[in-house]
Formats: structure tokens, sequence, C-alpha cells
């Protein structure tokens, strides 16, 4: 088909696409060997919907993928600083460049580049001969060097926001007509490009002046006219370098080519040599989708063979089986010392302690298990009783057979703090913690609990039970079958010894055939950075914070619970006011009476018990219509607080030390975000005033105050890195108010103009979106109704597009692939992503926000490691890590030092693995409690 009248062109920007595609997905490697091909992955779902979007009646009739061919142009012979100031490509981006070319011919588009010249030279002489031949051009970029081109039959298409630019759009961008960007552009420069321009003129000045004069050289022929002496000299002394710049930016429509418009007609995909590509690739979920499309059949990509460790190259494939009767029970000097010389020959072992009680500050130690080799492992018991004796104290009594618990120590000490020998071990924190209270710093480690929360984050939990259960085959023997239940439980050192030595060896031997099978396993499924950079560093450290604890004043919290229990008696005869008559509010069986029966409220459902739900969504959605529900959720909260903090706090108190010690997990959440436990200090709320109170009985010791360092609006400034939504990324670089700006970009509100509850509607949305609200979600958080709420977020993607486009990205990229990542390569398994029903859509929100979540908790992870070397000289100790905040205790002369080097740790966390396009900001306070100092 020749071109001509009639004929539709589509000029595709390569190099948009390209980078488009590399920025709004997490890392991606080729299962088979490590390949990046996350940019690929993208361009081809890019290619596809461009392809699937574009058969309707005004399909393009010619098609080509322009592409940047080599950094050298003649632009840069005219001007060698041209572009100078670009950053390198990214190194895992260069080795995908080549791939999609293969991609782009592989859909059966025409691939072009030419040496020498830009793609958007290349484009602008295609563009010029369709129009001169009486075609249609469609451009389909966002490059504003390109609309210089929009007019007379050229328009522009912004697939990202489905956007086209016409020549009104280009007025809109640069104040003029598309005829006149190059003067504007030659005017104001481009950083970006590293144009020079007119110093001191911008696009907004340049459009005055062009507008005014005509043109760039009827103005510089007339410069001595300019009013503003500043502005005049510029002209007058930098017309050379404006001319120049005028070349730079002034696109070939001449560039010689050896193709013509002919040669880019619009073919159909050969369907073996496209899904040919795909099954190189290893893109499973794409190869679904277009077979289906082209009516053939998908090819098989066969999975990666699973090392196990009796297949892996690096593992012994003959280990003995786990039978521990055959176990060493330890019970003299030169049989420990002989285990202790294997140690200091091999260099590793696996070790665990055994205790009595979980709590670490309330715990003895009872003895010690280590493993060499597999199957070969024995137990040292230091601190058995002897339950056989019957005489009155029998039971305390010493069991025979057993070393003096010092003088174990005292020999096992320098290989536990031995920089030559590798200490393993599962859950390493809690056994730090017990040898630290006995002088010994347990360090070179490893951890078999974190190395599978690396590698299998989200499909499993991480307990030596379930690990030994699934890469072993093996269920240890249970504990409870030694230390009972109930009111017959005993303490780990009422276990006779000979029952101890076959658990304890047990769980040491476990340990470390877990390490020699996951170990390798790190660094073939590339998370062995995230394992020694984000988790392995933190052990000691938690540890430390852990044993640390937090001063907590007893008389305020006993104080907070009596106020708590007056308010709930005057809410519980309220709530019986308005009920008509006394019920127990606690009971939701009689509350759901109440609600449905009596009160005839809508929306009763009954469970498989026969009674009614009265869960804080049903209330939430009653409160609308009734004051009891809405006081019943008051009282909830009161008595939560109540028994869950105020109350229960006090029984965390350490006796000694007057302070709780919680206790962090770091495998607790897929995203890399802490737990914690004994108490739960994470989730302390902070919305209700009563419960910011609750901070008031953390207290800095005399003489001290607490710091307390919070990251603002992180998981916001990360979506607008990973996004790519300039307007909230320099809103952020110029320090807004985040929330007044979205409010105003959405709702065409001047800033000047803003009012609290438009504001607080913005506010909502933002912290929503993170999280994949719905429109029903939306409506309950604003009390609206639920189309109103929906609206406010189709508006706010309307406003904002790449927030759709990285939701949708990152969800097709987890239904490839199974997990996402972070942007420091931490995998988070979806295992749930393909499910149906209800399921459904809460795995989709959870894949789209675990990137951003999981960033968020590897900067502060990464703050967190590097903070004890910077505050090292200050008298202060890092307490407390509750989401996006660290609190501090600090002596009193040193809080304003503190702040400045934390708060420059914590902004400067994300370097250099990370440069994020907006700036981490901290904000700081201090006090005399945690209240005060938050």
């Amino acid at each position: 088909m020749s071109f001509g009248k009639g004929c539709h062109l589509h000029l595709i920007d390569g190099s948009s696409f390209i980078f488009r595609a590399y920025h709004a997905l997490p890392p991606l490697t080729r299962k088979s060997d490590g390949l990046p091909i996350g940019a690929v992955s993208g361009f081809c779902n890019m290619l596809q919907r461009y392809v699937e979007g574009n058969n309707g009646h005004d399909a393009p009739t010619h098609v080509a993928v322009i592409f940047d061919k080599g950094s050298h142009t003649f632009r840069n012979d005219l001007y060698p600083e041209y572009k100078a100031n670009r950053e390198a490509m990214p190194e895992d981006l260069r080795p995908q460049i080549p791939l999609t070319r293969e991609a782009t011919r592989a859909f059966n588009i025409a691939c072009e580049e030419k040496e020498g010249y830009e793609a958007d030279d290349i484009i602008a002489t295609l563009a010029c001969q369709a129009r001169d031949l009486g075609g249609r051009v469609t451009i389909i970029s966002s490059d504003k060097d390109l609309m210089q081109l929009v007019g007379d039959g050229v328009e522009m298409l912004d697939a990202m926001k489905n956007r086209l630019i016409d020549v009104e759009g280009v007025r809109e961008k640069f104040g003029v007509s598309p005829d006149r960007v190059v003067d504007v552009q030659a005017l104001a420069g481009d950083s970006v490009d590293n144009v020079p321009g007119a110093p001191g003129i911008g696009i907004k000045t340049a459009a005055l002046l062009i507008n005014e004069f005509g043109s760039l050289e009827a103005l510089l022929d007339r410069a001595e006219e300019i009013k503003q002496p500043k502005r005049r000299d510029t002209l007058i002394e930098k017309r050379a370098q404006i001319e120049m710049s005028k070349r730079l930016v002034q696109l070939d429509c001449n560039t010689p080519l050896d193709f013509t418009l002919d040669d880019l007609e619009v073919r159909d995909p050969d369907p073996e040599m496209l899904l040919g590509f795909l099954a190189q690739m290893e893109f499973r979920t794409l190869s679904k989708r277009i077979a289906e499309a082209l009516g053939a059949v998908a090819p098989t990509i066969p999975e990666p063979a699973a090392q196990s460790a009796a297949t892996a190259p690096d593992q012994t494939p003959d280990w003995p089986a786990i039978e521990p009767e055959t176990y060493v029970h330890v019970s003299d000097r030169a049989t420990l010392d002989a285990w202790i010389a294997t140690i200091h020959a091999q260099g590793y072992v696996a070790f665990d302690t055994e205790t009595t009680s979980l709590n670490e500050m309330q715990a003895d130690l009872v003895g010690i298990s280590l493993a060499t080799a597999p199957g070969r492992a024995c137990y040292i018991p230091v601190a058995h009783k002897d339950g056989a004796a019957d005489d009155l104290f029998g039971s305390d009594a010493r069991a025979e057979g057993q070393l003096q618990l010092d003088e174990v120590l005292n020999a096992l000490k320098p290989v536990l703090e031995d920089d030559a020998i590798l200490k393993i071990g599962q859950n390493m924190k809690y056994d730090a913690k017990i040898l630290a209270a006995h002088g010994i710093t347990v360090a070179p480690i490893d951890d078999t609990m974190l190395m599978s929360y690396a590698l299998h984050a989200g499909l499993h939990g991480h307990g030596m039970d379930t690990l030994s259960e699934r890469y072993l085959n093996h269920s240890p023997i249970p504990i409870r079958s030694l230390l009972g239940s109930g009111k017959a439980a005993v303490t780990f050192d009422r276990v006779p010894v000979a029952e101890a030595v076959k658990y304890a060896a047990e769980d040491a031997d476990i340990t470390l055939r877990l390490w020699l099978t996951l170990k390798p396993q790190l660094h073939r499924a590339q998370v062995t950075t995230v394992y020694e950079t984000l988790e392995r560093p933190l052990v000691p450290l938690l540890a430390r914070m852990e044993r640390d604890g937090v001063l907590v004043d007893r008389d305020t919290l006993r104080a907070m619970s009596g106020k708590f229990a007056q308010k709930m008696a005057g809410l519980e005869s309220e709530i019986h006011a308005l009920a008509g008559r006394s019920f127990n509010v606690g009971s939701p069986k009689q509350l759901g009476e109440i609600l449905f029966d009596e009160l005839g409220l809508p929306g009763g459902e009954k469970g498989k018990t026969g009674a009614y739900a009265t869960g804080a969504d049903v209330l939430e959605d009653l409160a609308t219509e009734h004051d009891l529900p809405a006081r019943v959720l008051d009282w909830r909260q009161l008595s939560k607080l109540k028994s869950t903090y105020t109350d229960a706090l006090q029984d965390h108190i350490d006796p000694d030390t007057g302070r709780v010690h919680t206790s962090y997990l770091q495998t607790g959440a897929s995203t890399g975000r802490f737990s914690s436990s004994d108490p739960n200090l994470q989730n302390i709320p902070v919305r209700s005033e009563e419960g910011r109170r609750i901070r008031e009985a953390f207290v800095a010791a005399p003489g001290n105050r607490l710091v307390s360092l919070d990251y603002s609006q992180i998981e916001l400034r990360i979506l607008a890195h990973v996004a790519g939504i300039e307007t909230l990324k320099q809103a952020f670089r110029d320090g807004h108010d985040i929330h007044a700006m979205t409010a105003s970009e959405m709702f065409n509100v001047p800033l000047a103009e803003m009012t609290p509850e438009i504001r607080r509607q913005a506010k909502a949305i933002n912290f929503g979106v993170i999280y994949g609200i719905s429109g029903f979600g939306l409506a309950r958080n604003l009390r609206i109704p639920r189309g109103e709420a929906q609206g406010f977020i189709d508006r706010y993607f309307e406003r904002f597009p790449g927030i759709k486009d990285y939701m949708d990205a990152t969800t097709a990229f987890a239904k490839e692939h199974g997990y996402v990542q972070t942007l420091f390569g931490r995998k988070i398994h979806t295992p749930e992503i393909a499910a149906k029903g209800p399921r459904a859509g809460f795995a989709r929100r959870a894949a789209i926000n675990a990137p951003i979540q999981g960033t968020a908790a590897d900067i502060i992870r990464r703050a967190m490691i590097r903070m004890p070397e910077a505050i090292a000289g200050l008298p202060c100790k890092m307490l407390l890590q509750v989401h996006d905040e660290l609190i501090f205790e600090v002596a009193e002369d040193s809080v304003d030092r503190l702040i400045d080097v934390a708060r420059a740790v914590m902004q400067g966390a994300a370097d250099p693995a990370v440069r994020l396009d907006v700036p981490l900001v901290v904000d700081a306070g201090q006090g005399r409690n945690w209240a005060e100092a938050h």
C-alpha cells in the first residue's frame, strides 16, 4: 500500500517506552540465568496494549518504533557539552536495550534507528514526509521536544495519560504555537539536555518575548528595545549562545533514511516468532494472553529446576538421617574441648541456647547445643534439676552429668566471639541476648530464619518447625511433649537431661542443615544483598535495643486506667439510655439484638451462630443512622486502650530495670516492617486523644530527654518516585503542603482558597490510594456517599495517571512472577494474586502497596544499621522503632547534637543504593516523655 491521502502513520518514541517501563516496574531477572528483563517485560506489555487498543476504525495503516542509536549525534559536534550532564544508563538496563529491538521485531512492527541522529530527528523526518503526502500522523510520546511538529495533520498522543496533544495543547505547554516552540526553547534552554539558552529567562518569559516580537530572530535584532536592563544585556551578550541553542533544539526534518514510509505498513504478528521470543524471555502470563488473542497455543515455559539440598552443586548430597538417639551428651571438659577443636578447624558451628523462659530478661540459661555437620550434634547441659529426687528440696537439686555454667561459658566465649568462626542460628537475636547477659558478644553470625525471610517472604512462616518440614521433610520433636501444658507444665530446666539432649541437639542439627540448604539459594534468588545489608546487620542492633528497653511510669498508667474506667462507665449510661434499657455493652450478641431487633436499624446479618454481626465496620456504617453505634465504638476504643495498654503495660514493666523490653520480630510482616510483642508497641493508637496520651507514660530517665525522629509522608514520597508523578515530586522538592497541593490539583481550588474540609478529603485519598482503597472504603472514611467517593478516586487517577499505570503494572508483574519487589531488591511473594472472589481485591491491594511500604521499611532499616556508628560519641541510646519513627534517650545537653546527626543519617539512608527523585524529610521532637517528643 503506497503511502498517501487517507493513510495514518503512528510513530512510537521507543526510548520513552523503555524508560517508562524500566522505572514503572521493580527489578526483574530471567529465572534461568539471572538476565535483567524488567524493562523488556514492561516494554512488551506496553506494545501489547498499544496493539490491542488500535484495532478500531481509526487504526493506523503504517507504524514504526523509533529508537536512539548511540549517544553521539551531530549536535555533539556543534556543542560538545550537549547532554553532558545526563546520568549514565543504569547497568541493569544496558543489556535490555537490544532486547527491546528484538521485542519490536517480534511484534512485526518496523524498528528504525540511525547512527548520528536522534530518534526525534527520524520522527520529525517521517512526520514531515507523511504530512507532505497528505497523510495523518500520530506521534506516541510525551517528549516536549516533539511538540514543534504538531499541526497540519500531526498530533501527539501521551499514551500514559491517554491524552491527545494538539495545537492548543502545545500552546498551553509553551505559551506559543508549535511553529514557535523552538524559539521559546532556544531562549529558555534545557537543563536536562544541557542546552544553555539565555541565562535567567524561563519558559513564561520566553513566550512573552516571542509573542511580542514574533520570532527569535526579530527579538535578537531588536534586543535594544527591551526595557529591563538585565534581560536586554543578556539577549545582546548571549546572542551567539542563543542562536546555537536554537540549532540544538531544532529537529532535522531531512534526516537521510534508508527506508520509506511504504516499508512501515502495519503487519500482523507472526505467532511463532512472537510467542517464541516471549518464551525465550520466560514471560508466562503475557505469552498466555497473546496466544489467546492470536488463537494460538501458548508455549510451554519450564520452570527452572529447583535445586534441593541433595542435588545442588554446593550441597552435601548424602546427609545421614536425623536420629536424636545418636546425639552426644557433653558431660566432661575433655569432650567439650574436642568439640571446640573441631569448630576451630572447620570455621563454623550451628548452635542454640535452651532457657527457662521465652522472656530473655527473665530467662536462665539451662544449656547450649552445637552442630558441626549434619548428624553430628551435641548438648551441653548446665542447669538441669534432678526431678527424680524425692526429698523436701529434691526438685531444686542439680542433676548429674553436667558441667558448671561458668566453665562452659569461659570455654565457649573465645569461639563465640572469634571473628574467624561463623556462628549459625535460627532466630539468633534470642541467643545473642541470652549470651549478652553473660558478657558474651556473639559474632559473626548467620541466621536461617532471616535467610528464609529474604528468600520467601509472603510464602510461608519462618519458624524452625515450618522450615524443617518444608525443606528437610522432617518434623522436629515438639517442645510440648517435654514441657507439658496447663498447670502441669514445667520449664526446660525440669526436663530430664537424656530427653533434653535429643531435643536441643536436634535443634542445632536442623539449623545447620537449613543453613546448608538456604545459604546457596540467596545468590540464585538474587537476594544476597537484602540478607547481608538489611537483615543480618540488624540482629545485634535489635538485641541491644530490646535489652536497653524504655522507661515506663507505672503511676501514669494507673491514673490513665482509672480515668478510662470512669469514661467507660459514663458511656455505658449513655448507651443504656439510647437503648432504652440496660445490657452488657461488651456482649456482641446482646448488642446485635438491641440494634437490629429492638431499634430496627438496617443491615443486620446473622452469622452461623445465629448472632448478628456487630464488628467495627458494621457499627461505623450504622453510626450515620443512630447515636448508639457511635457511642459503642467510643466505648470499645476506651476498653481496648485500657485492657491492651494502660492495664497490660503495667504487667510488662521489668521489676529489675523498671523498663518495658519489647521483642522485635524482623519476619513479622512480608513487606519488611517490624512487628513487636510482649508488649506490642507498634500499634499504640495515635488518631485519638486518649490513644496519644498513652505515650505520656513512656518517659526519659532523670537527666535525659526522649527524642523522636519521624519520616514525613515517606510512603507518599516513594509513590511519587516509583509512579513518576512529576507534580507530586516537584511539590515535595519545594516543601509544599502535599495534601493541599493534591486538593488544589483535583478540585481546581487555588491554594489561597483551600478549606480544611477539602484538604482533609485530599489527605484521605492520598493515603487511601497507597493502600488501594475502594470507593466503598473512602466513603466510610469520609462519611460521604459511595458514588461521590468513587468520583474522588476517579478524578485522582485522571489528575495523576502515573499512579494508575503503576498499579496496573505492579499487578501484572505480580501475576506473571508471583512476587513484587522494593527498590532495594526485597522480594515480597504474592501467592494469592490469582485468587478469585473476595480474596482477589485484598491480594491486589497488598501487591500494589507492598513495594511502597517495603521500600519505606528498607529505608528505615538502613538508617538504623548506620545509626550506631554515627551516634557513637554521644551519650544516648536508640530505644524504639515504630513504623517510620525512631525514639532515642539522650542526655539533656546533647539533644540538639543528636537530632542533627540522626536526622542526617535518616534523610540519607536511601543513598547510594537508590537515588530518589524526592527528598526524604525527617521531623524531630524532644521532651520528657514520648508524647511531648512526638
